[in-house]
This record gives structure tokens, sequence and C-alpha cells, in this order.
């Protein structure tokens, strides 16, 4: 059973998410919204809670078309590689000799239990953060409160300073907070360059007799 599966029935008891409910459900209706709305929970189904030992934070999703499928810093095969991605690639090069893949389909790192988590979870084409402040930030807060929760150790990686404002949510001494600046271009010079969070990620996770994560991507 995946329990994000039951903290979902939860919060859809609750007066926010029946707001946020109405509004997503009017959005797709009147509007192109991504990811597609089978997605929109792709992340909480492909990395479980039991399985889940490294969350990444996003903003909120791809605005491009075709791009978002529900995941952060993801996307669709066949779709160019986003700047920020690239930069990504390129810091797993040098820290751990991976080479860059063709594309930017993440679905790997999921299935080995890295939650790849956007603080929103949809957002209106061509308009990025049009779906902030409706609610999504309350639910999301409550799946990074819950993986805090859990008793075997996660690493977080929190990249800017939207993401680093979650810190407070993770109290947890058992997990490790890794924290550097975005890996946009307009900020990876700042602390993401040689940051090493992926060799740290997984000297962590060999410590605690947890199975490191493969990063290299595949070729399509």
């Amino acid at each position: 059973m995946n329990h994000f599966k039951e903290i979902i029935e939860e919060e859809s008891k609750k007066e926010y998410y029946k707001k946020l409910h109405d509004f997503v459900v009017k959005e797709y209706e009147t509007k192109t919204i991504f990811p597609p709305r089978k997605n929109i929970y792709a992340a909480l189904k492909y990395a479980p809670y039991e399985n889940v030992k490294v969350v990444i934070i996003g903003q909120d999703p791809y605005h491009g078309e075709g791009e978002a499928h529900g995941m952060c810093f993801s996307v669709n095969p066949g779709i160019r590689i986003p700047p920020s991605l690239k930069n990504i690639y390129k810091e797993i090069n040098r820290d751990l000799g991976c080479t860059i893949p063709n594309n930017g389909y993440l679905m790997k790192w999921a299935r080995q239990g890295v939650l790849l988590l956007n603080a929103v979870l949809t957002v209106e084409k061509d308009k990025p953060a049009s779906h902030q402040k409706k609610g999504w930030e309350v639910f999301t807060d409550r799946i990074i409160q819950e993986v805090n929760n859990k008793q075997t150790p996660v690493v977080f990686l929190l990249w800017g300073n939207f993401a680093k404002q979650k810190r407070e949510l993770i109290t947890n001494p058992k997990h490790l907070v890794l924290t550097s600046s975005h890996p946009s271009p307009f900020a990876v010079r700042y602390g993401f360059d040689g940051c090493s969070h992926f060799s740290k990620t997984n000297e962590f996770l060999i410590k605690n007799n947890l199975k490191p994560v493969d990063w290299q991507i595949d070729n399509i």
C-alpha cells in the first residue's frame, strides 16, 4: 500500500483541498493546464512512500507544451532538455562521472525512491506560477512532513531559495538535508556547481545500509 494514497484521501476531506479541487477541475475544463490530469500525482505514484529515500523539491511544473508529466525537473521523452536539468546533468557528470544523456526523462530516479516533488502540482500553459497559493503548497507541505516522519533515513535536496524554505518542515535528526543555489542558468554558479550532492547522497545512503541511487539516466 502506498501511504501517499492515504494522505491524499485524508487531505481531500479538508476545506482547503475541496476548494483546490474545484479550482483545478474548472481550470482543466476551461484552459490548457499541465501536466495532463492523469499525471498530477505521478511523483507520489512512481516513488511510493515506502520507497522514498531522496526528496528533490521543485517549484511548479514546466508550462510548455508536452513537457511536464508530474515530476519536478523531468520532461517527457522527446522533449528538449531544460536548462536547469542540463546543469544537474553536468554536476552529476563532474561529481560521479555519469555521461550526459540525450533526454530529460527522470523516471529511473523515481523508481529508485527519488521523490521529484513540485510544491505546486499544476500550471496554466505559458504562465509560470499561475497556480501558486491555491492550496497546493498546503498539500505538498503535508507530504514533506509525512516523509520527515519516516523512520528510515532520507536525503532532502533543497536547491534555491524556494526549496530552502521547506527546511523548517524537516525536523527528524535521522535525515540529511543538503542545500545549494538553484541549478538554473541564473543561479548555478552560486553554489550548485561543485556541490557534490549526488555523491554525498549516496555516501549517506550507504552509511545507513540503504542502496545508493544510480543517477545515470540512460539514452533513449
